[in-house]
């Protein structure tokens, strides 16, 4: 994955052929043109859960209209980085009892979730161009 800088405040990841963009809100000096880098990382949560709640429904075909996750935040006493993400799973009304638990479990096993819960080492390094 590469970063650019792409004037004012749009920071662009580069990665696979695919460009994302981010912004800084305009009270953060940005222009608003596109989502700020943490609202990327907690929708990264919310769509990784839903991937796999689709592939859940999609083996069993139960069709996943009118399923939704409503993500939520609750912040400790410092305010700056959530204490608590929540995933609220939408089920529409004729969802199979059975399988409440089983999408629960499903949505847990979410890759960028796990890979917080890990706690991975960060490295940040300089280099310089010759």
């Amino acid at each position: 994955m590469e970063i650019t800088f792409d004037g004012g405040k749009v920071i662009t990841a580069h990665i696979d052929g695919h460009t994302i963009k981010t912004d800084q809100p305009l009270d953060n000096g940005g222009g608003n043109t596109a989502p700020a880098p943490f609202d990327l990382f907690l929708a990264s949560i919310g769509t990784c859960a839903g991937i796999y709640v689709k592939s859940f429904c999609d083996r069993r075909q139960i069709s996943t209209e009118g399923i939704k996750i409503i993500q939520t935040l609750e912040y400790g006493e410092d305010q700056k980085v959530p204490a608590s993400i929540n995933l609220d799973i939408q089920l529409p009304a004729g969802f199979p009892e059975k399988y409440k638990d089983a999408v629960i479990n499903a949505a847990d096993l979410c890759l960028v979730k796990k890979t917080i819960a890990k706690q991975p080492k960060f490295s940040i390094i300089t280099t310089q161009k010759q």
